[in-house]
């Protein structure tokens, strides 16, 4: 009975951040509220332009914006408390609470993987069938494709708690990372995690590899039918639609394979993880915006557009008071 109840003995955990000072990093601190500022300011923005502006009411821009909704809250899952560890060097934490950002943090990563891959889908009907493009992707079948991609996250994040909910701790409680998330959480359960890592597994090559080779196959093909294009300046123009979102893919993907597919022997304890872990899960959600906004003119002359009308009615607004 003793031994039943030691199993379970560790309820709080120390997340160790970024690294393993016991002091504030106020510089550190102020680089990541400064990211953190951009990144839900600029997505924000992004939101404002595509929903104030009519010619964006397209479907391309609806699921730019709903891109724009999982970066918010896919970064303040993570950032917030990571600014908390910074500016105080507290880094305890409920297992209630580690489960929870957990949760949340394998609902966005998921949806995002899902609605980069349906973004794909939608570049490639609009260049290889465009006379259809309204009909194939009308609104409800765009708002099919975006409620599957957030229905697929649910389901993860709840496997996800419950797989971790399901497990033993009983010491060490030092979480190796600078937020909880599966594979740290595996490291420190005296449980058997052979199931859960199972599970783990199929998640990632579901709901990473499938809708990174789902993006791949798709982009071979959107180039296949570029380079049918007489005109080299029709192609330049015809790929530029894609420039944006093949970037991001690139970004997000490039950094997040790094993270998942390392070694478990050698994850908690490799900083080179953490670093790359900051560049999916803080630092793409800031360039998203920055990424669409430059490369696109249409949402320049959008932001152009809404920041004239905001000039105009401030000074309206002083004119009359």
């Amino acid at each position: 009975m003793a031994k039943a109840e030691n199993l379970s003995s560790v309820s709080i955990f120390l997340v160790v951040g970024l690294c393993d000072s016991e002091e504030p990093q106020f510089l550190l601190f102020l680089v990541f509220l400064g990211i953190y500022l951009i990144t839900v300011v600029g997505n924000i923005v992004i939101l404002s332009v595509i929903s104030s502006d009519q010619r964006l009411h397209t479907p391309m821009y609806f699921f730019l914006a709903n891109l724009s909704i999982i970066d918010i809250i896919f970064s303040s899952t993570t950032v917030p408390k990571l600014l908390f560890i910074l500016f105080t060097a507290q880094k305890a934490i409920s297992l209630s609470s580690c489960v929870t950002q957990l949760s949340f943090f394998q609902f966005f990563v998921v949806a995002e993987c899902y609605l980069l891959a349906v973004m794909a889908y939608d570049r490639f009907v609009a260049i290889c069938f465009p006379l259809n493009y309204t009909l194939i992707m009308s609104r409800e079948v765009r708002f099919r494709m975006v409620l599957g991609c957030w229905a697929c996250g649910l389901v993860n994040s709840v496997v996800q708690a419950i797989s971790i909910s399901c497990l033993d701790f009983c010491g060490p409680n030092t979480v190796d990372h600078f937020f909880c998330d599966v594979t740290p959480l595996f490291k420190l359960s005296c449980s058997d995690t052979r199931l859960g890592e199972a599970v783990f597994l199929t998640v990632v090559v579901l709901a990473g590899m499938g809708p990174l080779t789902f993006i791949l196959v798709t982009y071979g093909r959107i180039i296949a039918a570029v380079t049918k294009i007489s005109t080299r300046n029709g192609r330049i123009k015809t790929f530029s639609t894609c420039a944006s979102h093949f970037t991001v893919v690139a970004l997000y993907y490039g950094s997040g394979i790094f993270s998942y597919i390392w070694p478990s022997s050698t994850y908690a304890m490799n900083k080179d993880v953490k670093v790359v872990a900051v560049l999916y899960t803080i630092m793409t959600p800031m360039l998203n915006p920055i990424i669409y906004s430059l490369r696109n003119r249409e949402v320049k002359r959008a932001l152009k557009k809404m920041l004239g009308r905001t000039a105009l009615c401030t000074i309206l607004q002083h004119f009359y008071y």
